[in-house]
Parts: structure tokens; C-alpha cells; sequence
């Protein structure tokens, strides 16, 4: 039987004018109908631009130089690779659609979803805007949107994350392809709803027979949906086998090192190996019992930890938003975000707060760090009480409480190159006598993250992810504070990216003697970073106590959700 899909002996290439560069090298591989194939690898791979390569998709600089693209169906063969734009359209969206990474780029801001889904659908079928609004209407209630009509009249703003994702789902089967191509389709989403959207996407392809090419860093959640996996490094494909064997056997050291820098559930370790230890054959140590932190040295840590007095403590916090009084129009709705909260946190201890998107997390942090003004409670850092100091007051103590920020792109300001976004929070506190030192610290920060004295003059746009995480690192170490909030800190990095920032945080907790709350939609994160864990849900605490002991044994039922949401808990740990 022919395969729907074959890809053979590709080359994509960028060029800009000057030179040209491969960025997919000479890959083969094909899909079979009702077949799901995962592609993985980390940002760079080359994942994403073989996904645009089949669509035709690719931005003015991007071209196929060589290679076949071939789709069979009905008898009949056609080269995608070949077609030029007015050829190729048929094909997208009727044939192979595609479901991209975030929904709300992909989504037109001043349109209603329901339009952006109803266009898509009458570009390929001549019928009228009546009867295509009631077919988008039965695609909201197939991919389990609530009040369809609601949402077909709501602007993307006024949908959650995993309601845009749903919207995204429904425009891409909207035409019944034979192919879709999820591109990131759950980063950044919270592990139910990212469960929620997997189920969705296994029932839909079930239905309609349809196969798919999953894209993921997330080798977890690969293991949960694909048939077949192909791994992907530097534009090359390194490996490629039946899913269950490569993720339990696999032979590449690429494959091997994705697969154990992921924080293990079933042990606790000192440090997480990296992709770049499997390549450099460095491994072996971080693999040995040598690397396995014991319950044993886990309880006497403990004991030394909990004899102190508290470095900071919260009592009865609340944030309450839209309690103001208008003159006219409708009153704004109450929303608790943070319900009579209470916590106690350590000297040198990693808290782990854990929860959904929306559970009161990050306004929490933000609380605790006087960002955004608590409506009642009170925040005690050092035995003094934080609630009434401003002005002269409320910034010296921000020289002792700093905070990471989720996104290291929105976290630096594009035109400010990185050594003077470190060096100003320095200047600002006057931690330096003068500007020259301030140069020289700054170097100093910058190679303690694993960046360089060449970074200083570069801007925010000349650096990956994994590095501007390191920069907005740096700025925050630049002041010498004692007590950090790491806010969803990793949760938009390759696992191999996210292994070494991890890695860095720990170190630098070491040899600073840091105390950390660390805030996280991922449990198997948490459990790895975290002396002790609270569970939020709907602003309040669900539940708290050792996170091996909530894993081994949750109390909640909403804790138990979270923990079965975990994408690949039966991935074998090499």
C-alpha cells in the first residue's frame, strides 16, 4: 500500500542575497494513512520548516532547492514540491491542513473566531454564509468549545489559551483533510488542558481516518500519541523507529540525551544531564548512583532548613480584581484571583507552586513581590511587615526580592543592548561605585550564566530562547538579592534548554545561598526543583507538604488530575 505522504531526499534552503545555507539536509520519510508520525527535536531542528516545506509555506527567503514531496490518493501522485502557488492551493486546508504553534498569532485579532473559521471553510466549498456558519457551529461543539454560538461571535482576546487552541482545531479539520500537521499544538499549555486537547485530537483523527504529522520538543507527549517517531538535529534526521521501541531503546546519542534530561519522576537527582553531555560522551557520571540525591540526605537538608525562622511569610492573602464602583455602566464582575492564602518560606528553601493556568499563581508572586497590590493580608519579609512601604522604601526592598519573568522575549526591551539592561538595575541600587565596575560585574554575571564578555553589546534579538532566559537571569542576580520568584521560568524551552536553566538555578542557589519560589504548570519540574510544593486551584491552596510524598500519594482530586495529566509518566528513564 502506498503511504499518503512521501518526503524524499529534501533540501531547504535560506538564502539572503549573500549566501545560501541548508537548513533541512537531504530527509526522507513517509506517513501512512491513519497513521500518526512525531517529529522531535529542539528549537533549531528543522521540525517547523519541513511542516512549511509540505504546505508550501515558507517565507520569501526560504525555498525547496531539491527533493520530492510526494501525496497519493485516489491513484493519482502529485509532486507538492513542484507546484507554484495557485497549484498548491486546492491542496491547503482541503487536503493537508495544519494546526500552528500559537493560536494567537495565528488568529486575526479584529475578527470574530466563527468569520475566521467560516472563510476558511467557504474558500474551499461553494455554499452560503448561512449554512457555513451553522458547519462552524457543529465544529465548535465537535472539538468541545462551550456556548458554540458564544464563541463564534467572541474575538480570540476573549478565549483562554486551550479555547484558541480548540477554534485553531476546528478551522484546520474544517475541510475533512486527509493530513494535519499539529505544529507545537499544547507548548505552554497547562497538562490538563494539554491532556484535554491530545484526547481531542486522537478522537478527531479516529473519526475522520485521518493521519497526522505531530511536531513537539516534548518527547512526553509524543509518547503518548504518535505511532512512529522521527528525531530531528541540525536538519538532519538522526533516527527514526516505532515509538515504543526508540523511547525504550533508543540508539542515537542525540535521541538518548533528549530523553534524560527530562526530570525523572521515579528518583530524585542533583542534576539533570543535557543533550550536549550524550554527545560529548560526558554522561556516565550524571547516569551513575553517584547522581542520585537519597531520601536520606534529602531529610537531613530538611532538618538543617526547617530549624530556621522564616524568611518570608504570607498570611491571609487576597486579590480581588473588578470590586470598583462605576458611575455608569455595568458593574465589573468580582474575580478572586487569590483566595485567604498563607505560606511560609524558608531560608535557602525552593517552594514549588503548582497549579493550572488561571489558579491565582503568577498573581500571587506578583503580590508577594508588591507588583500588584494585594486587597487584604499581609507580607512579611525578614519579620517586618511590606504592605505599607513606598516611594524610597518600596525600592530599596525590591534590591532583595527579584523576579524571573515567564517570557524571556517580552522580558528585555529590543533596542537595549543586554550588557546595559544588566548594568542598569545595578547603577539604579548604586550596588557599584561607578560605571566601569559595574562593566566588570556584569561580564562577570554574564559568564556565570554560561553566556560570554562578546554577548555585553549584542541585543535581546541576537540570542535563542535558552539564552535570554540566561540574560534575564543575570539581570536578576545583578542586585544581589536574597529571595527569587521563577515565574513559569522554563515553561517555553526545548527540554534540553530547560535541563540546563534548571541546572543553573540550582547552581546558583548553591553558591548563593538563593531562596526561591518557583512557579510552574509542570509538576515533574516542580518536584525536581522543590523542598516543599503548594497545589492552587481556583485561587486557593489545595494542597501542600513534600512533593515525592503529594506524588506518591495526592490527597486532592484535583492534585490527582495534575499528576495523571503528566505526559509520558511510563517514558522509560535511561
Amino acid at each position: 500500500m502506498l503511504p499518503l505522504l512521501e518526503v524524499k531526499n529534501l533540501i531547504v534552503s535560506f538564502s539572503n542575497g549573500k549566501q545560501t545555507i541548508d537548513v533541512i539536509k537531504d530527509i526522507s520519510f513517509s506517513i501512512q494513512p491513519g497513521e500518526t508520525l512525531g517529529i522531535v527535536g529542539e528549537s533549531g531542528s528543522g521540525k517547523s520548516v519541513t511542516s512549511l516545506s509540505i504546505m508550501k509555506l515558507l517565507s520569501g527567503k526560504g525555498f525547496i532547492r531539491s527533493g520530492e514531496i510526494l501525496f497519493h490518493k485516489n491513484n493519482k501522485t502529485v509532486n507538492l514540491a513542484e507546484l507554484n502557488e495557485n497549484q498548491i492551493r486546492p491542496y491547503r486546508g482541503k487536503e493537508i491542513a495544519m494546526i500552528f504553534q500559537e493560536p494567537m498569532t495565528s488568529l486575526n485579532p479584529v475578527l470574530t473566531c466563527g468569520f475566521q473559521v467560516q472563510e476558511a471553510i467557504r474558500v474551499h466549498y461553494n455554499i452560503s454564509k448561512k449554512e457555513a456558519r451553522n458547519r462552524v457551529i457543529k465544529l465548535f461543539e465537535k472539538v468541545k468549545l462551550p456556548r458554540p454560538a458564544d464563541v463564534y461571535n467572541s474575538y480570540p482576546h476573549q478565549l483562554s489559551g486551550g479555547q484558541k487552541q480548540r477554534v485553531m482545531i476546528a478551522m484546520a479539520i474544517s475541510c475533512n483533510p486527509s493530513l494535519l500537521i499539529a505544529d507545537e499544538p499544547t507548548t505552554a499549555l497547562d497538562v490538563t488542558v494539554q491532556q484535554k486537547i491530545l484526547e481531542l485530537l486522537r478522537d478527531i483523527q479516529q473519526e475522520h481516518g485521518m493521519s497526522m504529522i505531530f511536531i513537539t520538543h516534548d518527547l512526553g507527549v509524543t509518547h503518548e500519541i504518535a505511532h512512529r517517531v522521527v528525531v530531528m538535529h541540525q536538519g538532519k534526521i538522526v533516527e527514526t523507529g516505532e515509538t515504543n521501541t526508540l523511547f525504550n531503546q533508543p540508539q542515537h546519542p542525540y535521541t538518548q540525551g533528549l530523553i534524560a534530561c527530562r526530570p525523572p519522576l521515579n528518583k530524585r537527582v542533583y542534576v539533570l544531564p543535557t543533550v550536549q553531555n550524550f554527545l560529548d560522551g560526558s554522561a556516565k557520571f550524571l547516569l551513575s548512583e553517584n547522581n542520585i540525591y537519597t531520601a536520606e540526605q534529602r531529610k537531613l537538608h530538611h532538618k538543617t532548613l526547617y530549624a530556621q525562622e522564616p524568611l518570608l511569610q504570607v498570611k491571609n492573602l487576597t486579590k480581588v480584581y473588578g470590586t470598583e464602583n462605576r458611575l455608569f455602566g455595568p458593574k465589573k464582575q468580582k474575580v478572586v484571583a487569590v483566595d485567604d492564602v498563607s505560606l511560609d518560606v524558608y531560608p535557602g528553601e525552593t517552594v514549588g507552586l503548582v497549579g493550572e493556568s488561571g489558579c491565582g499563581k503568577t498573581t500571587l508572586g506578583r503580590c508577594i513581590l508588591r507588583l500588584i497590590e494585594p486587597t487584604k493580608g499581609e507580607i512579611i519579609y525578614r519579620g517586618k511587615s511590606i504592605n505599607q512601604l513606598h516611594g524610597a522604601a518600596l525600592r530599596k526592598m525590591r534590591k532583595h526580592m527579584q523576579i524571573i519573568f515567564q517570557d524571556p522575549y517580552s522580558s528585555l526591551n529590543p533596542r537595549i543592548k543586554i550588557g546595559e539592561a544588566i548594568m542598569e538595575p545595578m547603577w539604579i541600587h548604586r550596588i557599584w561605585p561607578d560605571k566601569k565596575t559595574c562593566k566588570e560585574k556584569t561580564i562577570e554575571l554574564l559568564e556565570k550564566v554560561g553566556l560570554s564578555a562578546d554577548h555585553f553589546q549584542r541585543l535581546p534579538h541576537e540570542f535563542s530562547g535558552g539564552q535570554r532566559q540566561r540574560i534575564v537571569i543575570a539581570r536578576a542576580l545583578s542586585v544581589h538579592p536574597e529571595f527569587i520568584i521563577c515565574d513559569e521560568s522554563v515553561s517555553a524551552l526545548d527540554v534540553s534548554v530547560q535541563a540546563q536553566v534548571l541546572n543553573l538555578l540550582n547552581q546558583l542557589k548553591k553558591d548563593f545561598g538563593f531562596t526561591y519560589i518557583f512557579i510552574s504548570h509542570d509538576l515533574s519540574v516542580v518536584k525536581f526543583m522543590s523542598d516543599r510544593i503548594f497545589v492552587m486551584n481556583q485561587g486557593k491552596i489545595e494542597e501542600s507538604g513534600d512533593p515525592d510524598a503529594i506524588y506518591a500519594n495526592p490527597q486532592s482530586e484535583f492534585t490527582k488530575r495534575l499528576i495523571e495529566a503528566i505526559p509520558g509518566k511510563k517514558l522509560s528513564v535511561l
